[in-house]
């Protein structure tokens, strides 16, 4: 009789890493990763369009602006 291997829980973006990292760092950056990758609010126009192109830099896809913000985040208080 063949045993087939436990179904794990899902993991997120931090899945990509090993072990060796820790838990405590993988779940931070799945925080950060997933708070970064969301669309974001335009300080602009005020609709959420915004999304990340680089560190630091931000587009609205809905008015068209490219401007400089923080490296993850538009604010920090987010």
């Amino acid at each position: 009789m063949i045993i087939m291997a436990a179904k794990k829980k899902k993991i997120k973006a931090f899945g990509r890493f090993g072990p060796g990292y820790g838990v405590r760092v993988r779940l931070k950056l799945n925080k950060i990763e997933g708070l970064q990758r969301k669309k974001q609010i335009c300080p602009h126009c005020g609709k959420a369009g915004v999304k990340r192109e680089a560190a630091g830099i931000w587009h609205c896809h809905k008015c068209g602006k490219r401007f400089a913000a923080g490296a993850y985040l538009l604010n920090r208080q987010a």
